[in-house]
């Protein structure tokens, strides 16, 4: 099996000295761990995974483990505080506890590529400028119809 060129990213809840921090895979290198106390991620070029069956397990009661995560193309580290999130991003949510996929409000997200994220604490935005012309009604149809991609 080949290689993935793309980054991978989740939030590290593993206990240890990692713990609560961005955990990011580069291809080509060692994970390297970001405190979100002092950086802010913006990645881009981004599709949201999910193993749905293992998800599927932690929402029915099985103890957690790693099952979800963002592929992007780039990313970018900015100074914690760089982006004050307000009403005008969107958080796109991770918690197999309470739903077992990526979710934009009541939609479903699972394998969706977003142009741009950038990441708050432990939370993940999608701004809606970052969609060009694209807005709310365009971006759920294109979710519903399993296109996904909202790559402007």
């Amino acid at each position: 099996m080949a290689k993935s060129s793309s980054i991978k990213v989740r939030f590290n809840l593993s206990a240890g000295k990692n713990y609560m921090k961005w955990k990011v895979e580069y291809p080509d290198r060692k994970p390297e761990y970001y405190d979100p106390k002092e950086f802010q991620l913006v990645l881009g070029g981004c599709t949201l995974k999910n193993h749905k069956k293992t998800a599927q397990k932690i929402y029915d009661g099985a103890n957690k483990t790693v099952c979800a995560w963002v592929l992007c193309q780039h990313i970018t580290l900015y100074k914690a505080g760089t982006f004050q999130i307000n009403e005008e991003y969107n958080q796109i949510k991770y918690n197999p506890r309470v739903r077992p996929n990526w979710m934009w409000d009541d939609e479903v997200m699972d394998g969706c590529s977003l142009h741009t994220m950038v990441s708050d604490v432990n939370r993940l935005y999608y701004h809606e400028s970052w969609r060009g012309d694209v807005d709310n009604y365009l971006m759920r149809r294109f979710i519903s119809t399993n296109r996904c991609s909202v790559d402007h």
